[in-house]
């Protein structure tokens, strides 16, 4: 855990509970609302983190917690990375400097971590159907508390959203749902809804009655409840599509009000708890508010790690990421192959499809927070001759797996599925690690899966993607900067289901999947001081897997060794089993990877040496195995 700490200012250091928050006097609130920015720029540029939807959201936070009390009351975050300044008000402040950090505060809400979260959430689009499920039990128990639920514009791009709006009104009588536009995601929203939210936002009739509308709540203090109600909805009724739109889904829409101006907030909020029906309240926030470098780049301080705090530079590296390197290897395809076509969620620039987006847009589709959406997508335009790449997250691609399955692998489309960031996420924690996919994918016939070694070998794979045409394929990179070797002049396409072999031995087998090739090759050095003779295989193919290599090798040694950044379970090791197995080879296999269980957030040095995935603890465990008098 960072050992960092920044003292707390004097209004933020007293609240414990909700009632030291009550006891703030109103006048003081906006003083507040200074400190937790303060605290945030200044923890979050040592520890890193979700900086510029959390400076947006901090009015509201305190608003929300200035009139409902936790955790009594449930309050759902869409996406729960913008709940840092929930956890400053529920007694967390002082451990606030260890957010992200091992053993210290999650970057998200955790139901483990708090009594005053309710749902924990890393992926968007989750908050409606959880908060309504919420809803429901409450009415089936006849209790009775308040259920708030807020969501980024850019969550009413997911599907599962929509699906909750479906559902609403004949499932509770009784939710507040806070839309909270402030038109970006992690990169500018896309799609009809953002289109329009952000066309009201730059319209004169719009800012005409934002000021209506903060004026009538003003004006309207004091006044009774019913009135209030009618001049409020009133200062949007006919004239604006999205009371339209949730009126046709059984919601009344109130709004839109700017999501900075706290006592207007809890003036609204205040009415909107009396009321006994589902709402929506439309707000506007400034991603990044209060800090100049994040209202310049709020794409870049959406997440990111340590920074400066006088101009909000962060370190670099001169070797690429392997996201950089997918990019710009993909832009040089799309070149020369006007049918290659480059897909992203709502993350060009955390894929780097940004690139093509930039020098060919043309080929390039943002489909907004909408994976299983990009997925089928790229399947109906794989049945015109065109080569679609789908660049989703390891962990976002989750939410694809029934179309891989159902509607790519069962006809064969040449769908390339491109996951990022797969293997251990490190300080983002178990709602982001990549360490499922193989798993869910490996399994499905027709599918050809992948992951490259280094950056020169991942270049190879994707021109090898690329030349793919009897069904979908995957590859799987890691997060992160590789190895920093030189990428080829002239790539070269791989023969599929083909591993290498790095060297031979007549001892131990290697079988290395990935970037985990450093710790193979580390503990073959360690093995070969020992006088132990090594053979390394790089995988290269999870499937089609190379059991041939593979079993030739396991045949004349002592012992089997896989290396995988995923999870031991189902993953590549378990590929390789069932190989020997089906050779009858009884060689003693060892399996290295991340253990049976969720995998917390924290360092990558301080998570491998946890769970063993480290040259030491390998080769304790290979001659705890391999008895000296065997070799």
């Amino acid at each position: 855990m960072s050992s960092h700490f920044h003292k707390l200012p004097p209004l933020l250091s007293q609240i414990k509970n909700h009632q030291d928050l009550l006891d703030i006097p109103d006048a003081k609130l906006g003083q507040l609302a200074e400190e937790i920015r303060e605290t945030l720029i200044q923890s979050l540029s040592v520890t890193g983190g979700h900086l510029g939807p959390n400076l947006g959201v901090v009015e509201l936070s305190i608003a929300l917690h200035r009139v409902f009390e936790t955790p009594t009351d449930k309050i759902l975050f869409d996406v729960s990375h913008q709940a840092y300044i929930h956890k400053l008000l529920t007694g967390r402040a002082e451990a606030f400097h260890s957010i992200r950090q091992h053993e210290g505060l999650s970057g998200f809400m955790k139901r483990s971590e708090s009594e005053h979260d309710a749902f924990g959430a890393g992926h968007a689009g989750t908050a409606l159907s959880a908060a309504l499920g919420i809803c429901k039990a409450r009415d089936l128990k006849q209790e009775d508390f308040n259920v708030i639920a807020v969501a980024g514009d850019a969550a009413f791009t997911c599907g599962t959203t929509l699906e909750a709006l479906n559902n609403i009104s004949q499932s509770t009588k009784k939710l507040i749902t806070i839309l909270n536009d402030n038109e970006w995601a992690i990169d500018k929203n896309v799609g009809a809804l953002a289109k329009y939210f952000n066309s009201l936002q730059t319209s004169e009739t719009f800012s005409w009655l934002r000021n209506k509308t903060s004026n009538f709540i003003e004006k309207l203090a004091g006044t009774p409840v019913k009135e209030f109600a009618q001049n409020l909805e009133g200062t949007t009724k006919s004239l604006l599509f999205p009371s339209i739109l949730f009126h046709k889904f059984g919601l009344r829409y109130f709004g839109p009000i700017d999501g900075h101006d706290i006592p207007n907030l809890i003036r609204t909020l205040n009415y909107l708890k009396t009321l006994n029906e589902p709402v929506i309240l439309h707000i506007i926030t400034e991603k990044g508010r209060g800090y100049q470098p994040a209202l310049d780049d709020p794409s870049k301080f959406h997440g990111l790690g340590a920074y400066q705090i006088n101009d909000g530079t962060t370190k670099t590296s001169t070797k690429p990421t392997y996201s950089e390197v997918f990019g710009r290897t993909l832009l040089s395809i799309a070149k020369e192959d006007p049918t290659v076509v480059a897909i992203t969620a709502a993350m060009p620039s955390g894929t780097k499809l940004e690139y093509i987006k930039d020098a060919l847009p043309k080929q390039y589709v943002d489909v907004g927070i909408a994976e299983e959406h990009a997925a089928l997508f790229a399947c109906g335009m794989a049945t015109e001759g065109i080569k679609p790449y789908v660049a989703i997250y390891s962990t976002f691609m989750q939410r694809c797996i029934d179309m891989i399955q159902h509607d790519a692998a069962l006809q064969k489309l040449p769908v390339k599925f491109c996951m990022d960031r797969a293997g251990l996420s490190a300080d983002d924690g178990p709602t982001h690690h990549g360490l499922f996919d193989i798993a869910m994918l490996r399994s499905i016939p027709n599918l050809m899966m992948m992951q490259p070694k280094d950056e020169a070998e991942f270049v190879n794979m994707i021109h090898t993607m690329n030349a793919w045409n009897d069904g979908p394929s995957a590859i799987r990179y890691p997060r992160g900067i590789g190895l920093g070797v030189a990428l080829p002049e002239s790539p070269e396409i791989l023969p599929v289901g083909k591993a290498e072999v790095e060297q031979e031995g007549t001892d131990i087998t290697l079988v290395s999947l990935g970037s985990m090739i450093s710790l193979a090759r580390e503990t073959s050095r360690a093995l070969e001081a020992e006088g132990k003779s090594v053979t390394i295989i790089n995988a290269r193919f999870i499937r089609p897997l190379d059991s041939e290599t593979i079993c030739r090798y396991a045949k004349q040694s002592q012992l089997v060794c896989t290396f995988e950044d995923h999870s031991i379970v189902g993953g590549f090791g378990s590929a390789v089993l069932e190989a020997l197995n089906d050779a009858h080879i009884q060689t003693p296999s060892l399996l290295i990877g991340w253990p049976d269980q969720f995998i917390e957030h924290g360092s990558e040095s301080i998570l491998r040496e946890k769970y063993g995935l480290t040259a030491p603890h390998v080769i304790g465990q290979i001659n705890s195995i391999i008895k000296p008098n065997l070799i």
